[in-house]
């Protein structure tokens, strides 16, 4: 794995400080076993009112759900994400269980959901790559989502170690850099009003 610099003000947990999202993964397979551990620990997230509202659909390299979901994607995704060995899609229920009640919560929960998926992986060498571009109107028709569903996000999984210069030109830049940035407490955190 490619070690890479978070410079954290506090001490924080090593899965969470070596934790990162490349594009370039190692061509070594991911199992189904490997994904259901995944699943697993995020089938232990908390959810507003235990409702857990994700659904995940899941291809391994080769399937042709994992050729599904990658038609979903959006070309710049593509380029990259063609040799990666596991693909899934995130997806949330809009509604309560009555279905007359928005669950306006739902979207952090699934979040919460990839959260523990992001940890039980690093903990395994495996790395998460969460991916916003995809056409979420296509990959709910493929999969016959329902109506009170969203699919929002898309994710690339493969073990760390892959080769940068697998990537296109422009993204080589990005995955080599050892550095890693977030933007500092004060400008998202506050102990009173917020400040803009």
């Amino acid at each position: 794995m490619q070690e890479k610099q978070t410079p954290t003000k506090y001490e924080i947990h090593p899965l969470l400080k070596g934790r990162w999202s490349p594009r370039a993964f190692s061509q070594k397979a991911i199992t189904e076993t490997e994904i259901k551990t995944l699943l697993e620990a995020g089938r232990w997230a908390p959810s507003s009112n235990n409702l857990q509202p994700w659904r995940i659909i899941w291809g391994l390299k080769g399937s042709d759900t994992y050729q599904r979901i990658f038609d979903c994607l959006v070309d710049f995704n593509q380029d990259w994400v063609e040799d990666t060995p596991a693909l899934m899609l995130g997806a949330y229920k809009k509604d309560m269980k009555d279905g007359e009640k928005e669950n306006f919560h739902a979207l952090h929960d699934l979040g919460l959901f990839m959260g523990n998926v992001c940890v039980q992986a690093t903990s395994m060498g495996i790395a998460v790559h969460q991916m916003a571009g995809l056409d979420q109107d296509k990959a709910k028709e493929e999969f016959e989502f329902p109506d009170n569903y969203h699919v929002a996000t898309a994710t690339a999984i493969g073990y760390y170690g892959g080769n940068p210069d697998t990537l296109p030109e422009d993204l080589q830049d990005e995955e080599t850099k050892i550095m890693r940035e977030r933007k500092p407490q004060r400008e998202f955190a506050f102990n009173g009003n917020f400040k803009n």
